[in-house]
């Protein structure tokens, strides 16, 4: 083999990497595909996490989550971005009245989420419960949070991976959410 090919590969292979890692670091980790934008919502039937003793425990559906737009987040107690979430998701889920917020309580304690929810209010109309983690699989989902913009008819048009804060509300989802009404 001739010296110069024996400089020329590492090179070859070293610009190459480098390549491929200022791609990566350009990227934006939030803006993560998703199979499911633009399909319905997975089928599932699971319960609610009610809030109060005496109410009885309701089975959610897809059905439930259709006729208006809804907001699906993905949050647990032992999540620390999801406590950083949180006081904005009240925030906004009290500004934007015809917006449904839908909690999907994910791999968590249920008495640790009601205390929570207690303490520091909740911006969900309902509450599923997903102790198994088998709805977020169906969701696609790695951790909490992640949020998913839901139209009328249930299918599913947008997929948000971390924290929602005002910036990212009126940046990516208020656009997002005026095309699909």
């Amino acid at each position: 083999m001739n010296k110069r090919a024996l400089f020329i590969i590492p090179g070859l292979l070293f610009i190459s990497m480098l390549g491929l890692l200022l791609f990566g670091l350009g990227r934006d980790p939030n803006m993560v595909p998703s199979a499911l934008v633009n399909r319905p919502l997975p089928e599932f039937s699971l319960p609610g996490l009610e809030l109060d003793a005496a109410e009885s425990i309701a089975l959610i559906t897809p059905e439930d989550l259709t006729g208006g737009i809804s907001i699906i987040n993905f949050w647990a107690t032992w999540c620390p971005p999801c406590h950083i979430e949180h006081p904005y998701l009240v925030e906004i889920s009290e500004s934007e009245q015809g917006l449904s917020f839908i909690g999907v309580n994910y791999k968590d304690d249920l008495n640790e989420a009601r205390l929570f929810l207690e303490e520091k209010g909740s911006p969900f109309k309902k509450i599923i419960v997903d102790l198994d983690g088998s709805l977020g699989i169906d969701f696609g989902v790695a951790g909490a949070p992640e949020t998913f913009i839901v139209d009328s008819f249930g299918m599913i048009r947008y997929r948000h991976v971390g924290v929602i804060n005002h910036q990212i509300w009126e940046e990516t989802f208020e656009p997002v959410i005026s095309s699909i009404q």
